[in-house]
């Protein structure tokens, strides 16, 4: 690192155990009144009672004697754009390089209704 410049950080989510460095899959949370340790989907957003693992960590997990583990489904394969992502995003730049139609009816052709403008705004009438 060079002098007085400031290390690169990650916004990638990393396991909580202190000595891995692997990207985090899945979120540890415990519910002391019923003594339960809920293992689930990575939670949308690091909380500080919460702790997230990695999926070597999360698969190790145990409780405490007299504790339950509640294992909720998910998925932990890293996750990349699926087909549906990819062939939406090729639809909207095909929509998006069409030309765009020559004729197109005036605002108060379409509605019949407009009485002013204002910038991009239409006031209508009610009758």
């Amino acid at each position: 690192m060079v002098p007085g410049s400031v290390p690169a950080v990650s916004l990638a989510r990393r396991c909580s155990r202190t000595p891995c460095g692997r990207p985090a899959v899945q979120t540890l949370t415990y519910v002391y009144a019923d003594q339960t340790a809920v293992l689930g989907p990575l939670a949308t957003y690091a909380e500080p009672h919460a702790y997230d693992l990695c999926a070597e960590h999360s698969e190790r997990l145990s409780a405490p004697r007299g504790w339950e583990v509640l294992r909720l489904s998910s998925d932990v394969r890293p996750r990349g754009p699926s087909n549906d992502d990819l062939l939406a995003l090729a639809d909207a730049v095909r929509e998006a390089g069409r030309p765009l139609p020559s004729s197109r009816p005036a605002p108060t052709e379409e509605t019949g209704r407009e009485t002013t403008r204002r910038g991009h705004l239409r006031v209508l009438s009610t009758d």
